[in-house]
């Protein structure tokens, strides 16, 4: 098989180099400064115990891919980058190509079902990062980190068990299941917290705010009769979901979201996190303030009316109480 990485950031580019390094056939799908270093001198990929330069290529548009029927497409793109990604493969492949939904949040696989006659959801736990162009961070020790998938909506084949093969020669924990959106679920309890390093100022006490949005998102999913494993589960496994250490040189600054905001993008993935939360609890008339809180205020951050890092208690605080 050939792995089509789409959406080259720092988990689509982590995954990529792993699955390159031990001889899987990879290309990457990128853009801006990111994609041209990688074209220009290789894909830098540091880990705790090494740094490695991987020749993989890397393209900047599907449309230079000429795609083959053994080919497996990953999405590793922010959620909110997913329509148009779908859209554009769709065109030029009509959707036959199997697809990979390596994404947190949950609304990506259902969005691709749309257009492709095979989806699969894959937990992405595994942490790491991409601030500079051409350089990324695998922080995940001693594994890899776990990368469990299986069919959308329910199911195994043979195709998801040779790719948690695949993924196990390249360092992941990775296994199937019949039933991965249950896990999918707890990460997004999990990953409500990924806005508040990105907006409140370092040192801000939000251990609080985080616990009443994932109460909140726990009441919201039993509203709506959402299966979810719980969340002790997934954080007490003994498989390790969120292992990480501090790679030499290259200390963990901030979530996927805060990543984002320093690299400058125009949007954050918060909407389709917190916000997933912010619609069950509207379709099913629980409320969610903490929740659409941290929504409205990542959004300002974002559209420049906040700069990251500066907010405090006391401003979320007031948007609670307005």
């Amino acid at each position: 098989m050939r792995y089509i990485i789409y959406g080259a950031g720092a988990v689509g580019s982590v995954i990529g180099g792993r699955l390159y390094r031990v001889g899987r056939e990879v290309i990457l799908i990128g853009r801006g400064a990111h994609l041209k270093a990688i074209q220009d001198q290789g894909l830098v990929m540091r880990t705790s115990v090494e740094n490695l330069n991987l020749p993989i290529p890397a393209v900047g548009h599907p449309s230079e891919i000429s795609f083959s029927k053994e080919d497996v497409i990953f999405f590793t793109m922010k959620s909110q980058d997913s329509e148009e990604a779908h859209r554009t493969l769709f065109a030029l492949t009509g959707g036959d190509l199997p697809v990979v939904c390596a994404q947190n949040g949950v609304n990506n696989e259902r969005l691709a079902l749309r257009r492709f006659r095979r989806v699969y959801g894959l937990i992405v736990g595994p942490p790491s990062s991409y601030i500079e162009p051409g350089i990324v961070i695998d922080e995940a020790a001693p594994d890899a980190g776990v990368m469990d998938l299986g069919l959308y909506p329910q199911g195994v084949d043979d195709l998801a068990k040779q790719i948690a093969h695949d993924l196990k020669a390249s360092g992941y924990i990775s296994q199937t299941d019949h039933d991965i959106m249950r896990w999918k679920y707890t990460k997004l309890v999990l990953n409500l917290d990924n806005v508040t390093s990105a907006i409140f100022q370092p040192g801000e006490p939000a251990d609080d705010i985080v616990q009443k949005m994932r109460e909140e998102a726990l009441t919201c999913l039993h509203a709506a009769g959402v299966e979810s494993v719980p969340v002790e589960e997934m954080l007490e496994s003994p498989r390790k979901y969120f292992k990480s250490v501090e790679v030499e040189g290259s200390p963990r600054k901030g979530s996927s979201t805060w990543q984002s905001l320093a690299r400058g993008c125009p949007t954050v993935e918060t909407d389709y996190l917190n916000g997933e939360i912010v619609m069950l609890g509207a379709l099913h008339n629980v409320p969610t303030p903490y929740n659409r809180a941290v929504q409205v205020l990542a959004n300002r951050t974002v559209s420049g009316l906040y700069p990251p890092r500066s907010l405090t208690m006391d401003d979320f605080m007031h948007l609670i109480e307005s």
